[in-house]
């Protein structure tokens, strides 16, 4: 069985490696509105060392073959990759084995008109609508954006907050990252105010409270997964009013019990966190 693990990388390309193992029963599981991909990965798994370039690899730019700053990504089920292209205040895609992306948001660029952006940080497909939501950092709002033929604008689903990630359950409640805030807070679509979930004055457990929390992920059991400027990964169960250090926390470094700057991250079926240490 073959796996891939992708990651955005800050030299503007993505690199995608991949994984063996002799188990060949192993499946990937998608929770049912496919909006969480959560992999069965076995435990004997082995990563290759090296990746293969699958998007941009052709220096810092705006051109349709490049990427500036690449932060968050997205994969469809199509192995479609879809990027917010920070620099470039774009959402950009790559179809499989294409060499040139397609810019499907924003790239106008930067502004706080509805067909602009201003320095997106995280992106994902809402299965419902067949719409892209988007964190639109800059702007300090999160956008519902059409992915049909011919849009060229979005509309605002929460607007002033700090936020930086995203992320959506099987029952499409929306999750956001607020570096200003501290905290994550979890909306229904169309709720503009959300529920207080993780951080804020809910504190982490002893002197580790978020802080500029980045990325999230959920799992099936509705936890919450954050990564944070305070050089940790902390979880919280869900309905928890308090969350526990899970990765980190033992001050910034390169030490197996360290982390330096965690950003991207998943969980896969076995409860193994896999974190993108940045620094």
């Amino acid at each position: 069985m073959i796996y891939h693990l992708l990651l955005h990388h800050k030299s503007n390309y993505l690199i995608c490696t991949t994984t063996t193992s002799s188990t060949t029963t192993t499946s990937k599981s998608r929770i049912s509105t496919q909006q969480i991909v959560i992999p069965n990965i076995p435990a004997n798994a082995r990563w290759q060392q090296s990746g293969v370039t699958i998007s941009g690899g052709h220096g810092s730019g705006n051109a349709t073959n490049q990427l500036n700053y690449p932060i968050g990504i997205f994969i469809d089920d199509d192995q479609t990759v879809i990027i917010a292209d920070q620099n470039n205040h774009r959402i950009i895609q790559w179809k499989k084995d294409d060499t040139n992306g397609q810019v499907i948001a924003g790239g106008n660029r930067q502004g706080n008109q509805p067909s602009q952006l201003h320095s997106p940080t995280d992106v994902l497909i809402d299965k419902q609508t067949n719409s892209l939501i988007i964190c639109d950092s800059g702007n300090k709002r999160v956008m519902l954006w059409s992915r049909s033929s011919g849009t060229s604008y979005g509309e605002i689903l929460v607007d002033k907050i700090t936020c930086f990630g995203l992320c959506m359950d099987d029952q499409r409640y929306l999750y956001i990252s607020d570096t200003a805030k501290d905290e994550v807070r979890r909306y229904q679509m169309g709720d503009k105010t959300g529920t207080l979930i993780a951080g804020g004055t809910l504190l982490g457990t002893g002197s580790n409270p978020l802080q500029n929390p980045s990325y999230i992920f959920v799992d099936e059991q509705y936890a919450i997964y954050v990564s944070d400027d305070n050089h940790h990964v902390m979880k919280w169960n869900k309905n928890a009013t308090k969350g526990s250090v899970i990765a980190g926390g033992n001050g910034s470094g390169n030490a197996l019990t360290q982390l330096s700057h965690g950003e991207g991250l998943f969980v896969d079926k076995l409860g193994t966190l896999y974190v993108v240490d940045y620094g």
